[in-house]
């Protein structure tokens, strides 16, 4: 790949410094951005750009931010989602460790564009050590004046603050995770009204992902042009896959919107491990539904993973190899949605914990005829039926794995 948007400078030594930061175009986006650009213009930039949210749903940025009602008295806020507890996701934590300055920047420019003087960054309550960094960057940066009033003479005003997550995967959806930034329970609100018009304190509120803010700054200063065409057209840009189970070399990888799945487990990360036979490859974290090994040859994109029945997600690629049963996977599944559901909708909270009881009988060697169709069914009556995602994010895997792993399944039962 020629360019990198994102993990460019992981590499340098002390790159999350400000003066380090500094000598390699740091905070340039922020100055243009607040002296030769204005709202409307970053607005059209954003949306040109076809920066599609990197958290999981894949929702066009500039287009979430032009949802926000500019006409009124209520202040506006910008919530960074770092919660990051999809299983299998590595690259946030990576973003704020390395390069903490280049997600404030995005927060800063995004923050200018919509109008919001106060910013919140939930992180994930067990990255202890990365939120202590994040803090050390907020006070470099409002020590340089590029944070607190009056940026950089632009009459603009800007504070981010740092709240720990609640260490609840739920917290990681949107709403829930206003309801913990509020010091309430992280249960899910009922949509409408959407958190563009009623969020944070019920004030108008933008949510976007680390990395979907960290490629703000590339895009203001090299333009939407080139950031579409690192990608695809509808689809701009890199992403930073990360890459783990059996493979020679598991990690992360900022490749193209688009790459090849295949490329990316054979070419990029090596190949399978010890030699073995690939079986599956689960594409965009544990909520997205598996795909077989003849199923690999697909470009890494969302509109192309929603026509083949899964999703990019995350970005989280899990890799399967011939040994890896199927049913020790369901089981890890079913158990992490049982314990992790919130428990406020009948069909998620009942339907999770059957589905574990069931799984969990068959792997002790007590499964029963009828076993596989139950499971089948408990996941169908989730899929829409809930206040939030999580009951779909439960059993589309599930489902799934029942659909195309069936007969292995069956034959754990006999």
């Amino acid at each position: 790949m020629k360019e990198k948007v994102l993990s460019e400078h992981f590499s340098i030594d002390n790159f999350f410094k400000l003066d380090v930061y500094l000598k390699h175009n740091g905070y340039q986006a922020v100055k243009k951005a607040l002296t030769e650009l204005n709202p409307e213009k970053i607005l059209k930039e954003a949306k040109a750009a076809n920066l599609r949210g990197r958290g999981g749903a894949g929702f066009p940025a500039g287009v979430k931010w032009g949802f926000v009602p500019q006409n009124g008295d209520k202040p506006k806020y910008m919530c960074v989602n770092a919660d990051e507890g999809e299983p299998g996701t590595i690259k946030d934590r990576y973003i704020m460790t390395h390069n903490p300055h280049l997600l404030l920047e995005g927060i800063i420019i995004s923050s200018y564009c919509v109008g919001i003087n106060t910013a919140y960054i939930y992180i994930r309550g067990e990255y202890e050590n990365i939120a202590l960094r994040l803090e050390t960057a907020i006070d470099e940066a409002f020590q340089k004046g590029f944070l607190g009033k009056d940026i950089l003479g632009s009459g603009f005003d800007l504070d981010i603050t740092i709240h720990r997550g609640a260490g609840a995967y739920i917290c990681g959806e949107e709403t829930a995770l206003l309801e913990s930034l509020e010091g309430k329970r992280g249960n899910p609100r009922l949509k409408p009204p959407f958190p563009a018009s009623i969020g944070l304190f019920q004030c108008p509120t933008v949510i976007n992902n680390v990395e979907t803010l960290a490629n703000i700054p590339s895009i203001i200063l090299k333009g939407a042009e080139w950031f579409c065409a690192l990608g695809l057209p509808n689809d701009g840009g890199t992403r930073i896959f990360g890459v783990s189970g059996m493979v020679k070399n598991p990690g992360i990888y900022e490749l193209p919107v688009g790459t090849n799945l295949k490329d990316l487990i054979f070419k990029y990360a090596g190949g399978m491990k010890e030699g073995k036979k690939l079986k599956a490859v689960i594409p965009g974290g544990m909520s997205s539904p598996i795909l077989k090994a003849d199923e690999i040859d697909i470009t890494m994109d969302s509109d192309t993973l929603m026509k083949a029945d899964s999703m990019i997600g995350s970005g989280a690629v899990i890799v399967l190899d011939e040994d890896t049963s199927i049913l020790d996977v369901l089981t890890i599944i079913t158990k992490f949605y049982s314990h992790e559901s919130c428990g406020q909708c009948t069909p998620c909270r009942i339907g999770n914990s059957w589905i574990k009881k069931i799984v969990t009988r068959i792997s002790r060697g007590e499964g029963k005829d009828g076993d596989i169709d139950n499971i089948a069914r408990l996941a169908s009556n989730m899929v829409g039926k809930t206040l939030c995602p999580l009951g779909d994010a439960a059993a589309m895997p599930i489902l799934s794995i029942v659909k195309k792993f069936r007969d292995e399944l069956e034959t754990s039962i006999k």
